[in-house]
């Protein structure tokens, strides 16, 4: 028996955050659709999951500064892109997040 993957799968640790990439259509002023191929990778995405933040000094976690469900930019080259079955994640290091997307 195949089980069906999504994001609850998957559980970040330590300081990882599992991100979403948000895809949006792009389009030339004529109206030429940009293939996905030829697009640079979106660097704003959704939060889906969160680790429980990083070791201090002391063995006790840090907060972690994202939450589940916030819209964040993040770096164009950080994180490691995931496939769970037909769906494509990012999981990103906190520090590899700058800035939440507020509105």
């Amino acid at each position: 028996m195949v089980k069906k993957s999504n994001a609850s799968n998957i559980k970040p640790l330590f300081d990882y955050v599992l991100i979403k990439p948000v895809q949006e259509e792009e389009m030339t002023p004529s109206g030429i659709v940009i293939p996905d191929t030829a697009k640079e990778k979106p660097q704003i995405g959704e939060v889906v999951a969160v680790g429980p933040g990083k070791l201090g000094k002391d063995g006790k976690h840090l907060p972690m500064q994202v939450k589940v469900g916030q819209k964040v930019v993040y770096k164009k080259w950080g994180g490691d892109e995931v496939k769970v079955g037909s769906d494509e994640w990012l999981l990103v290091k906190e520090e590899d997040i700058m800035a939440v997307v507020e509105g």
